[in-house]
C-alpha cells in the first residue's frame, strides 16, 4: 500500500535545478567578511537590500505602526483575532495607490479587484489554478525565472512551453516566436490557456517595449487566451526607457469593453520594490470578477497576516515617504548596477544593456571551451567552487544560448560586490594566462614537428657523397 501521495514522492519540484543547487552550495560555505572571508558570495539571490536604512528610519519615526497602536492606543487584540481573506481595506487602498504611483499615476487600480496573497509565488500559482486545468499550457518567453518551473507547474499540473527568444534582438519577443511556441504546444497536444511574461524581465533586467506589449495583446486577442503580466520589478526601473504596464497599453487601445479586458491579469509584490520578501506580501489584480472571487477564496491557503497589513498600510499611506523612497531606491540601484557593469568590463566581460531589476544578464560565452550547455555547466561549477561566487547559469533560466549568467548586485554591501568583481577578474586573468600558455605550447609543438620533418626531409634528399 502506498503510504505517501505521488505529489510527495515525485521529483517535479525543480529543486535539482542548478539555480537551487547553487544556493545549497552557498549555504554550506557562506561568505562573511569577518567569520568566513573566503566563503561563497551569494550572487544568485534577487533581494533588494540597498534601501533598508530608509525603511528603518521611517519605523523609528512612526513607533505606533510598529507597536500596533492607533492614536496611541494598542490595537494588538484586534489584529490578533481572526480576519477574513478579503484583507484590511486600509491596506488594499494603500497598496493600489502605491502601485499607481510606481507607474507614474498613468493608470489607477480598483482595490475591489485586488486579491492579497503570500507573495508573488502564491499569486502566480493561484492564477494557474484559476485559469488552467492540469495538462493545459502557458507560453513563457525565454530566458525566464527558474522558480516558475516550481511555482506554475508543481502543484497545478500546468505545463510550460517556451517562447524561444535570442540575443540577436536583445531577447525581445517576436511574432514568429509566439506562433512557433503556440504550434509546438499543439504538436504536444497541449491546449494553450495563456502567456505569462515578467515585466521588467527576470533575468534580463530589461523593460518590455510598447511594441512587444501591443504584440502580446494582439496575439492573446487572436487566440482567445489569457495574458499574465508579472510586474513585481516595476518599481526597480532606474533608467530609460521607463516602465510601461500592460494595463496602460490596454487603456491606450480602449479595450475596456472588449473580451480581452477580462483576460489580462497582473501579479505584484512588495518583495523587490520595498525589499520585503520575508513579509510575504503579494497580489493579483484582475478585471474578471470570477477570477477575483475564486482567487480570494484560494487565498485562504496563503494569507498575509493582519499585523503585516496594518504596518504596511501606515507606511504606504505616507505619500511623502513613498515618493522619496521610490526615487532614492532607483538612484541607488542605478549606481550599483553601474558598479557591476564597469567592474565586469574591466575583466573583459560584457552585459546585456539593462534598465531595471536587481541583476545583470552577463555574457561569458568567450570563457567556454566550446559552445555547449555542458561547457556552461563546467564553467558554472568552477565559478561556484573555485571563484566562490554563486551565480545562476542561463540553462537554469531555459536560455537557448550557452554562456549567459544572471548575476545579482543588490543583496550585498558595496565592499562585498567589489570583492566579488575582483575574484571574477582574477579568475578570467588566470584562464587567459592558461589559454595563452597552451597556445604557446601548441605553437612550440607545431614548430618542433615542422623542424624535425624538415631535418628528415633534408637528410633523405641530400647529395650522395663522392668516393
Amino acid at each position: 500500500m502506498r503510504l505517501l501521495s505521488r505529489k510527495a514522492t515525485c521529483n517535479t519540484h525543480g529543486q535539482d535545478s542548478s539555480y537551487f543547487l547553487g544556493w545549497q552550495e552557498y549555504e554550506k560555505n557562506p561568505y562573511d567578511e569577518i567569520k568566513n572571508p573566503t566563503g561563497i558570495i551569494q550572487m544568485g539571490l534577487a533581494e533588494n537590500q540597498l534601501s533598508f536604512d530608509l525603511l528603518e528610519s521611517w519605523l523609528a519615526k512612526n513607533p505606533d505602526a510598529a507597536g500596533f497602536k492607533k492614536d496611541g492606543q494598542s490595537i494588538f487584540r484586534e489584529l490578533a483575532l481572526f480576519q477574513d481573506y478579503h484583507g484590511l481595506p486600509e491596506f488594499k487602498k494603500a497598496l493600489v495607490e502605491f502601485m499607481a504611483e510606481i507607474r507614474g499615476n498613468k493608470v489607477s487600480f480598483d482595490q475591489n479587484k485586488i486579491v492579497l496573497t503570500a507573495g508573488a509565488t502564491s499569486a502566480n500559482e493561484t492564477l494557474m489554478f484559476c485559469l488552467a486545468e492540469p495538462g493545459e499550457a502557458f507560453l513563457l518567453p525565454t530566458p525566464y525565472y527558474p522558480g516558475f518551473d516550481r511555482d506554475l507547474k508543481w502543484r497545478t499540473g500546468v505545463e510550460i512551453v517556451p517562447i524561444q527568444c535570442t540575443s540577436s534582438n536583445g531577447f525581445q519577443i517576436t511574432a514568429p516566436a509566439l506562433e512557433e511556441a503556440f504550434q509546438e504546444a499543439q504538436k504536444q497536444n497541449l491546449r494553450v490557456k495563456g502567456v505569462l511574461v515578467t515585466n521588467p524581465s527576470n533575468p534580463l533586467g530589461t523593460t518590455m517595449t510598447r511594441n512587444e506589449l501591443n504584440l502580446l495583446l494582439s496575439f492573446v486577442t487572436e487566440k482567445g487566451i489569457h495574458l499574465i503580466s508579472d510586474e513585481i520589478y516595476s518599481g526597480t526601473v532606474f533608467s530609460s526607457p521607463g516602465f510601461v504596464s500592460i494595463l496602460e497599453v490596454l487603456k491606450d487601445r480602449k479595450c475596456e469593453n472588449s473580451q480581452v479586458w477580462n483576460r489580462v491579469h497582473i501579479v505584484y509584490s512588495l518583495s523587490k520594490d520595498l525589499g520585503l520578501p520575508g513579509f510575504r506580501v503579494g497580489a493579483i489584480y484582475s478585471n474578471d470578477d470570477m477570477v477575483v472571487s475564486a482567487a480570494t477564496k484560494m487565498s485562504s491557503f496563503g494569507l498575509v497576516s493582519s499585523q503585516t497589513q496594518y504596518l504596511l498600510s501606515a507606511l504606504l499611506s505616507d505619500k511623502k515617504f513613498t515618493r522619496n523612497y521610490i526615487s532614492e531606491n532607483q538612484k541607488r540601484l542605478k549606481q550599483r548596477q553601474k558598479l557591476l557593469v564597469k567592474g565586469l568590463e574591466k575583466a573583459g566581460i560584457s552585459c546585456l544593456k539593462s534598465n531595471a531589476g536587481l541583476f545583470c544578464w552577463v555574457n561569458m560565452k568567450h570563457l567556454l571551451s566550446s559552445n555547449t550547455f555542458t561547457e556552461e555547466m563546467e564553467l558554472w561549477k568552477k565559478i561556484v567552487h573555485e571563484v566562490k561566487l554563486n551565480i545562476s547559469p542561463g540553462s537554469s533560466c531555459h536560455c537557448t544560448e550557452p554562456g549567459w549568467f544572471r548575476v545579482c548586485f543588490a543583496n550585498m554591501s558595496e565592499e562585498t560586490l567589489n570583492l566579488a568583481i575582483q575574484r571574477l577578474k582574477s579568475f578570467v586573468e588566470s584562464m587567459n594566462n592558461q589559454s595563452h600558455h597552451q597556445m604557446l605550447k601548441s605553437s612550440r609543438r607545431k614548430f618542433l614537428t615542422k623542424w624535425v620533418f624538415r631535418l628528415s626531409f633534408d637528410h633523405d634528399h641530400r647529395e650522395p657523397e663522392e668516393r
